[in-house]
């Protein structure tokens, strides 16, 4: 048994991520700055922690006897926060990309750790933005409908992290990580709409809207320059399926078919 720290732990993957090292056996810290809301999304064997990765002093309790921990992209100072991490006896760390290497990574890989570096490609559950359209209009909206991607389900993501935490044989690898399936965003709705058994329009946005959308979420001009650049001209790697997951894991990445069945209800 592992004890392992995961940062994020009610984000997209970090639930993933808590239920699978839970159900292998592990002891399981979860770190959030909401606990109030832990519960409605993790088991109730995780042990939940108030924390911040901004502020690395206030970490102690929930790093006491912890070996592994999984880090969530952060604003802040990355060298105090390995110093924490190195000083609790951690011996193995992996970090979520935030789209591109920053301190975090430097930080780590500079370390001594045995880092694992996860980066995934589009989040399946990305699509869940469309839900509101979906089930008031039965439309699905999105800029930028030719891009290809081969998008990635989240548990996916969890399963190689958690293996990476809690197995020897990761230590100072990068892991790309693809789904099966390169698919346009056309192609993505009738798949859903395969699943929800009803057809779903697919409506363009325009650079302007998609940019008015994300300023109203409060993101800032230059994330949103950088996520609408990704968007509109994905990196080959973005496209380029990977057999990762497969090989971490030893099953096939699932498909978003599957993840279309598994979250069908969303969108009724």
């Amino acid at each position: 048994m592992t004890a392992v720290l995961v940062t994020g732990a009610t984000g997209t993957v970090g639930r993933h991520l808590v239920r699978q090292l839970i159900d292998a056996g592990h002891d399981v810290r979860a770190l959030t700055r909401n606990p109030a809301n832990a519960g409605a999304v993790l088991p109730p064997e995780a042990k939940v922690f108030a924390g911040d990765l901004a502020d690395p002093a206030g970490l102690a309790e929930a790093l006491d006897g912890v070996t592994a921990v999984h880090l969530t992209p952060f604003e802040g100072n990355a060298s105090a926060l390995v110093d924490v991490i190195i000083r609790a006896g951690v011996r193995r760390v992996t970090v979520m990309w935030a789209g591109f290497s920053g301190p975090t990574e430097e930080a780590v890989r500079s370390s001594g750790l045995d880092w694992t570096f996860i980066q995934p490609m589009e989040f399946m559950s990305n699509m869940l933005e469309w839900t509101e359209s979906v089930r008031s209009e039965g439309v699905a909206r999105e800029v930028y409908p030719q891009a290809r991607n081969a998008s990635v389900h989240p548990a996916d993501i969890a399963a190689v992290t958690a293996r990476a935490l809690t197995e020897d044989g990761h230590a100072g690898k990068s892991y790309d990580l693809t789904g099966p399936d390169v698919l346009t965003v056309p192609e993505k709705v009738a798949v859903l709409s395969a699943a929800l058994g009803r057809e779903i329009r697919f409506v363009e946005r325009t650079e302007s809207e998609a940019r008015d959308r994300l300023r109203a979420r409060g993101v800032t001009e230059e994330d949103i320059d950088f996520v609408l650049g990704w968007h509109a001209n994905p990196p080959k790697e973005a496209y380029t399926v990977t057999p990762v997951i497969e090989e971490v894991t030893g099953r096939p990445a699932r498909t978003f078919a599957q993840w279309a069945a598994e979250n069908a209800g969303a969108f009724r």
